[in-house]
């Protein structure tokens, strides 16, 4: 999931420790950042762009990763993944980066993009 990746990287661009740091900056219950982590909660594009912002990524990538994480259908991941691609052009950290979040529960074509982009 993209949205754990998002937390990670402004965790530890703001040097915290515990995700209630992250809930703080967030103004939300610590709880919400526990159910963004398994999946029972999306991230919201404006908390998408507050941590893509605080964590030094572009929002617009943060976003495209996060709307990926809202659809249960593979194949509707798969055109988030296409335009990741079209939007990041000849920058590959960004698809690769989108690619975990979005085909993870395709696991051996994940392992391939992810080799092939590295």
């Amino acid at each position: 999931m993209y949205a754990n990746e998002l937390l990670d990287a402004y965790k530890k661009a703001q040097n915290y420790v515990q995700d209630k740091q992250i809930a703080h900056d967030l103004n939300l219950q610590p709880n919400k950042i526990s159910k963004m982590r398994n999946g029972t909660r999306y991230v919201s594009d404006n908390e998408a762009v507050f941590l893509a912002e605080g964590a030094g990524i572009d929002p617009e990538v943060a976003l495209l990763g996060c709307h990926a994480d809202r659809n249960d259908n593979p194949q509707i991941k798969l055109y988030w993944q296409n335009i990741a691609k079209k939007y990041n052009g000849l920058g590959f950290t960004a698809i690769s980066m989108i690619c975990g979040a979005i085909v993870a529960p395709l696991e051996p074509i994940r392992d391939y993009v992810l080799y092939v982009l590295c």
